[in-house]
Formats: structure tokens, sequence, C-alpha cells
């Protein structure tokens, strides 16, 4: 019922916001009459105030046109290599018909980004992708939102999500070889059991793991975020915040965590810091001031635009992650594919190097709950284990904007450099690396259009100042990710 009333809120304030916007740009255009009445300005700024308000604010778009590599710019072009139900791996492909270039791409590492959902779309990592884009061939997870999705396709459990993430790294793995993984803040935990279950099949591995700010050890200086989950029951999630999609999206009757609940949420871990940012974004639009205006929608236009979780995955992770600690106490078990339980255990990892990330003033996930990775990870050489505190890094300072830029990625770039191992050899396997490539190069000599950094081999996706983060049990194997074919 909450969600049919929020649907009916909305569709009742979506025309005002309308009318608002128009009669901003009315006021502050100067070719408008009404821009010369005293205070248009003023008038026109409590307009766009208030549409900004009142709008709803959909998926953002990542918009990465182009990177530079070396001193050549290139092109960049997304497209869904495997689209599950709840989730699109996405591939940002890079292009150019400079010929060196094109054969420094070919030999770079290929990373899986791991987003989180839990409550974002995974473009809030828009600036992480960005960054390595120039040093790496990126993949994403693009999570789906539930309303989105219809019940015919099943529901969608925290085993689902780590079953992905196997799907995902044995694409990767199929294609190059070997592959490095980055979780951001709550996939680091599903990331760490899925090549945790890879290993003690004796599967290959990801040559590296970077787990940046999230929960693996929740027990550690607690945050907002832990104590309401632990001090409130299982029940009192399901019965208080779980809502069914109203008739009006594809998802109708699926049980989910909204959006709109979530964002709330967020907005009141620090309600003062937002009112004061919307309040300068008012002064800013007196005061003509374009470039902090801008900056303010493009942060909201992020901040604000939230998706809904799946309910069985919400409390799933709600219990297993926060609440018993599962990972931590080695009793967690997650289902196959084939609907078998299967043992947790990180310390059968041997042959991945881990990097832990942990931001200073992380409000989201406090101080030691990342770096438990290690003591899990026993398996792992003492050399091949690196800790990283940035100093003075909120949670969402250690994957995006200044810091991330300055300081985080360098070292990231350099972690998996150090431990990147040659995927394949021209002589052995015709994939983007080999044989495919020099076939691209000659083409591009004879003919020079636009080449592709590499094609498919034959054979073969919280509140900082602002933002924040969100954080079992029902079973289903309907939806879940189908195993890859292809071991390594």
């Amino acid at each position: 019922m909450l969600y049919q009333m929020y649907e009916t809120q909305r569709s009742l304030v979506e025309p005002f916001a309308d009318f608002a916007l128009a009669a901003a740009k009315l006021y502050s255009n100067p070719s408008s009459p009404f821009s010369q009445a005293p205070l248009s300005q003023r008038i026109s700024a409590g307009f766009e105030l208030f549409y900004r308000l009142g709008k709803d604010y959909e998926k953002p778009q990542f918009g990465i046109p182009s990177v530079t590599v070396g001193d050549i710019t290139v092109n960049i072009m997304e497209r869904v290599e495997i689209d599950k139900p709840f989730c699109e791996l996405r591939r940002f492909k890079r292009f150019t018909d400079d010929l060196e270039t094109l054969q420094t791409m070919a030999a770079q590492p290929a990373v899986l980004i791991v987003a989180p959902l839990s409550g974002h779309y995974a473009t809030l990592l828009r600036d992480t992708v960005n960054s390595m884009l120039s040093d790496h061939k990126v993949y994403i997870t693009d999570w789906k939102n539930a309303r989105m999705v219809p019940l015919d396709q099943g529901v969608f459990h925290l085993d689902d999500y780590v079953n992905y993430v196997q799907e995902f790294i044995r694409h990767l793995q199929s294609q190059y070889g070997h592959c490095h993984v980055v979780s951001v803040c709550q996939p680091t935990v599903p990331v760490l059991a899925a090549v945790s279950l890879m290993a003690s099949r004796g599967e290959a591995t990801p040559q590296t793991l970077t787990m940046m700010g999230g929960p693996i050890d929740a027990r550690r200086s607690p945050t907002a975020v832990n104590n309401l989950a632990t001090t409130h029951s299982y029940e009192w999630f399901e019965t208080n915040v779980i809502h069914q999609v109203p008739s009006n999206y594809p998802g109708a009757g699926r049980r989910v965590y909204p959006g709109f609940l979530q964002h709330t949420g967020f907005v009141a871990m620090n309600p003062d810091r937002h009112a004061t940012s919307h309040f300068d974004y008012f002064k800013n639009l007196l005061k003509g001031d374009d470039a902090s205006a801008e900056a303010h929608r493009k942060f909201y236009d992020e901040y604000n635009a939230v998706l809904d979780m799946d309910a069985a995955y919400y409390l799933e992770t709600i219990y297993t992650v926060f609440q018993d600690y599962s990972l931590i106490k080695g009793t967690w078990d997650v289902k196959s594919v084939d609907g078998q339980p299967e043992r947790v255990r990180p310390q059968d990892i041997t042959t991945s190097a881990v990097l832990t990330v942990e931001g200073e003033l992380d409000d989201i996930s406090g101080s030691g709950q990342t770096r438990a990775a290690h003591d899990l990870c026993t398996g792992i050489a003492p050399e091949n284990h690196k800790h990283l505190e940035v100093q003075g890094a909120g949670h969402y300072g250690i994957f995006s904007g200044r810091r991330w830029r300055e300081t985080v990625y360098p070292q990231v770039r350099e972690f998996i450099l150090q431990h990147a191992v040659p995927s394949v050899t021209p002589e052995i396997v015709g994939d983007d690396d080999g044989p495919v490539l020099q076939a691209k190069t000659e083409v591009a000599v004879a003919a020079p259009a636009p080449v592709e950094e590499a094609a498919p081999a034959p054979v073969a996706a919280q509140a900082a100042t602002p933002p924040a983060t969100a954080k079992s049990p029902a079973k289903s194997s309907k939806s879940r990710a189908t195993r890859g074919s292809r071991r390594t």
C-alpha cells in the first residue's frame, strides 16, 4: 500500500515540477519579458530549486565517450555482453586507428568491476570506470531495477548474486585467460564468496581481488548502517521495508525494498548536509555561478536515482552480512546453480593477490571491516596481501573524486600490474590479444578506418557529503545464473 501511495503522490507532483521548470526558464531567459520583472532572478532560482526537489530521477547514463591512452584519445562504445534477468555485464569497448595504441590496449589487463546493489545504479562508479579505462579492459555489473523485472523471471537471492559473479569471471577468463576483480562496498562479501567457491572447486581464480569499503566483518567499528541492522530483527525488516511493486511497472507484484525508502534513509543519515547543499545551490543560481550549480545537478542526478532491490536478496544480505556474520564465522553455505549447498572457505584461495582499501572517515563501512578479508584469506602468501587506508577520505571518496584519482587509483593500477600474468600467447590461443589483433592491424593499414581494441575471440555489471550506501531467507532457482561452460 505504501508503494501505491508514493506513486500517487509522485504522479500528483510531476506536473507541478514540470511547470516549475518552465517558469524557471521563463524568468531567466533574457529574451523573455518576465526576466525584466523585479526579483526575476530570485523567482527563477526558486522555481529551479522546486523542480530539482520534485522531479523524478531516472537511471543516469555512464556518458564516457572517450578516454586517453598514452597520448591518444580513443573512443568508447558500451555494449552488453551478458544479459541476465537481474543484471547486465556491460563492457566499455575502446576503438582507435592508431596501431601502436591498439597493441598497447590489447596487452592491458581485463578488469571486472562489481558495482554495489545497494540502492544506487552502477553509474555511481562512473569515475572509477573512467579512470580504469586508460589502463585496462573494463567490464562492470550493471544491476537492473527489480521493479522492471517481470515476476516470471523468478526471485533474486544472495546466492544468485554470488553465482552471477562467478559466471562473469568465467566469461572474462574464457576471453583473456585471466582477469582481475574490483569490488566496491556491498559486493566485497559476495565477491569474496564467489572466488572462494571457485578456489574450493579447483577453478582458476582472478589474479587480483581489490575490495574497497565493504562490510567483510561488520562487527568492527560499527556504523549507523550496522547499528540499524543489529537493533532490528529480520522480521522487522520484512514487515516494515518490504512492499509490492505497483501495477504500472513490468515487475508488478514483486516484493522489493523500494528505492524511495532507501533514498529517504540515505538523506536521513545527513539531513543538515543535504539541506545546506540545496540552499547553496539556490545561492549559486542567484550569483550566476553556473559551474557550481552544474556540479550540484550532476551529483544529485546520480544520488537521487535509486533502484528497487528484490526482497529476498535484501533480507538475506541483512541476515548473512549484518546479523549472523556467516562469512566471518565460516558457516555460510551458498547454493550453486544446481541447487547444491557449498561452504564458503576464503582460506582455499591461494593464487589470487588481495588489496583492501578503506577510507579514514568512512561512515558506511567502518575502519577494519574491509581489512578483515586478509584474516580470512590465510592461503595467500604474505607478499600478496596489501592494505591501503586513505587519509581524509569518506566512503564515496575511495572510489570517486580527487582522492580516488590521485591517491587510490594509482595504487590499484600498480597492484594489478604487479600481479598481472600475460593472458595467453598468440601461438596458443587466437583471442583478442593474438592473431585477431594482427588481422585487425593489417586491415587498418589497408583501409585506415577506426579499429576495435580487440574483437571477441571466435571461440567463444552511504551517505557521504553527500553519498551513501545501503546494505535471509527464501530460495528459488528459477532466476539463477547459468554456470559458464568453460572452466580454466
